[in-house]
Formats: structure tokens, sequence, C-alpha cells
């Protein structure tokens, strides 16, 4: 028991990891191809656009409700997902870390739109992802944000 939360952790933090280096990755490449500004915002609203249309569909999809609803009771995944011993539990986290990513990572691709570095959006987004954890308003949450997210960017592209 002792090295099995260590190694969750170890396995969760794995999965954000990954993901902030494909993040990092992609903030390279736009800055290299000069599509960011000096406050970290992309410049061409028809890209910010398409991100947001990307990030309001996902919002509306099979998929992000299903890790939804398993970031919604963590305690659920554990029951469920049991596994002993030190392999078990970074399997539990890696699986773990994955529904989570499911469940934010186009919110957070968002920030591109908004500024990466910009602090009110940044809370603002931490708030929108909390927000989506409360059962079913939650999800209600999710779905009223999918929809403003497409309009939003169907606003930017036109």
């Amino acid at each position: 028991m002792r090295v099995a939360v260590p190694v969750f952790v170890l396995g969760y933090l794995l999965i954000w990891l990954a993901f902030s280096a494909a993040a990092a990755l992609a903030q390279s490449a736009l800055h290299q191809a000069a599509l960011l500004s000096p406050a970290m915002t992309i410049v061409s609203s028809r890209l910010s656009g398409a991100i947001l249309i990307g990030a309001g569909v996902y919002q509306l999809t099979p998929a992000k409700i299903a890790c939804l609803r398993h970031c919604q009771s963590p305690l659920g995944f554990l029951m469920s997902n049991w596994s002993d011993g030190a392999r078990g539990a970074v399997w539990m986290g890696l699986r773990h870390g994955l529904y989570c990513l499911g469940c934010c990572w186009a919110a957070m691709g968002v920030l591109f739109v908004v500024g990466v570095m910009n602090l009110a959006w940044v809370g603002l987004v931490t708030v929108f992802i909390l927000l989506e954890r409360f059962g079913r308003a939650g999800m209600l949450a999710a779905r009223v944000g999918g929809i403003v997210m497409v309009a939003a960017g169907v606003f930017l592209v036109r």
C-alpha cells in the first residue's frame, strides 16, 4: 500500500507531462510560424475560430461525456478499476490520467485563442473545468460551454 499511492500519482503525472510537452511543442510551432502575438494569443482569427469550433464540438461528443463521468467520480473509478501492486497502481494512474486529460484538453486548448499567459483567462478556464465536475450541472456546463465555443468560433471564422 505504501508504494501504490506514489506509483498511482506517477502514472497520472506522466499523462499530464506528455500533454504539457505536446502543448509546448504546439506553442513553439505557432511561434515559429509567426502565429502567436507577444501576448501569446493566436493572431489568425480563422485559426482561432477553428480551435474554438473544434474544442466546442469535442465538448458535445460521447468521448468527452464518458471522460467527464470518470472525472466526476474518482472514487468510483478506483473501485471499478482496482488493480493490486505497483504495476496495477501505475496502470490505474495512467488510465485515470487519460480520462482527466480527455475531459480537459480541449478547454485548455482554448487558451491558445485567449492567451496562454493571461491569468484572467487561465482562471476562467479553470473555473469552467471545475464546474464540469458537479454531476448533472457539470454535464450541462460542459454542453453549454461547447455551444458557446462553437458560436464564438463561427463568429471568428466568418
